[in-house]
């Protein structure tokens, strides 16, 4: 059987930086014909393609995915087995339904098949809308959708240039309403199997697990906190964690610790050793996400109770991910800037809603105090709401 025979049509939507360099993981696997969507960058890429520059997968001028149109309703034209959506979550702009409302539509959901749609995006919940109107087309079938956790260093320089570093990690599994399931049926199995040989041939690191909503809670600690604080500072996290000595051109001599502050409390103590950029954000800033991160664990422990098959979260998360991410952006030569910060600095509106509100909405549902994060969440609601505002004047 030839290449070709064993190529699957997919479908990409959101043509920015992750679908970008999924396009080009799917082409390299040889494995699909992919037709992209791409909605705001569609005439830079067709006249010039994408100027793609990874230091994983190489510098590829001029690139273009097998096909490209500027909307999902210009694309209906066959059957897909998968329909990839890497465009971001942001609910208040368009929900996924009507984002995908083609498909899911007369005449091509009469005409075709459903194929399996995969969501590449950050966020909490980000299934619901799809699941529902997947239920609603077809009430006796299961919906079949594949979530994901993605963790890549990808970005847009301009609307046709992209630059990668040396890793793209996915993890993935089938979405379910319920978490408590935690065990693949054969089915399911070989659904995500299927989908993690094209990735994985094309050069993606890929895990299969059992429950994958769990999995986008943990990765999301990082988002809701970490990100979300970049955002409202508008500095990257090298402003909180990368001590003087360390900035580029400086002495590398560490300077003496400084004396604790006179009432050190637990999440003080618990962060003492982790690198920081002053005393004072050492004694109060990651104390101060520490002690979100802690909610976040909270309420995770009651979304995701522990079992036989083992803890609902690693007990060590939070001050992993601090530990992690301050090793990271204490180097000199860390550059890298979170997404929501980026999305702010280019007037943008974020993915505050799926990252931070639906933690307070499921905080709320379930009665676990969450202060810190709500007030995260509220003051990131003042400049999505600027954002939404200014986007709305642009597209007017």
């Amino acid at each position: 059987m030839s290449m070709a025979s064993q190529s699957k049509d997919v479908l990409l939507v959101g043509f920015g930086a992750v679908g970008a360099i999924y396009s080009l993981i799917l082409k390299r696997s040889g494995q699909a014909c992919v037709t992209a969507v791409a909605r705001s960058n569609y005439d830079a890429v067709k006249s010039n393609g994408l100027h793609i520059k990874s230091k994983k997968y190489g510098e590829h001028k001029g690139w273009r995915p097998d096909r490209l149109f500027p909307s999902v309703d210009r694309a209906l034209d066959r059957p897909y087995s998968y329909v990839i959506v890497t465009a971001k979550a942001i609910p208040e702009l368009v929900r996924t339904p009507t984002l995908l409302a083609p498909l899911l539509s007369s005449p091509y959901a009469d005409q075709h098949p459903q194929p399996t749609y995969v969501l590449m995006q950050n966020g909490l919940n980000v299934e619901v809308d799809l699941y529902d109107a997947l239920k609603k087309l077809n009430l006796g079938q299961e919906p079949r959708i594949i979530s994901t956790a993605v963790w890549i260093g990808t970005g847009m320089v301009n609307s046709t240039t992209v630059e990668h570093n040396d890793f793209d990690r996915v993890s993935m599994g089938v979405y379910r309403p319920s978490s408590t399931v935690t065990s693949n049926t054969a089915e399911e199995q070989a659904l995500l199997e299927d989908f993690d040989r094209i990735l994985a041939a094309g050069g993606s690191q890929t895990t299969i697990v059992p429950e994958i909503q769990r999995v986008k809670y943990t990765k999301n600690f990082w988002n809701a906190c970490l990100g979300i604080t970049a955002a409202l500072s508008r500095y990257p996290l090298t402003a909180i964690f990368r001590p003087p000595h360390m900035e580029p051109g400086a002495s590398q001599t560490a300077a003496a610790p400084a004396a604790p502050p006179p009432a050190h409390p637990p999440s003080a103590v618990a962060t003492a050793s982790i690198p920081c950029a002053s005393p004072a954000i050492g004694a109060y800033t990651i104390p101060l996400l520490h002690d979100a991160m802690s909610e976040i664990y909270t309420l995770g422990m009651a979304l995701f109770p522990p079992s036989d098959k083992g803890p609902g979260l690693d007990p060590d998360i939070v001050v992993k991910t601090l530990t992690n991410t301050a090793s990271l952006h204490a180097r000199p030569d860390a550059n890298h800037r979170a997404s929501t910060l980026v999305d702010v600095e280019n007037g943008r509106p974020t993915e505050v809603e799926v990252i931070v509100g639906e933690l307070v909405r499921m905080g709320r549902a379930k009665g676990v105090s969450m202060p810190r994060v709500e007030t995260l969440y509220a003051l990131m609601l003042i400049i999505q709401n600027q954002l939404l505002k200014e986007n709305e004047k642009k597209a007017s």
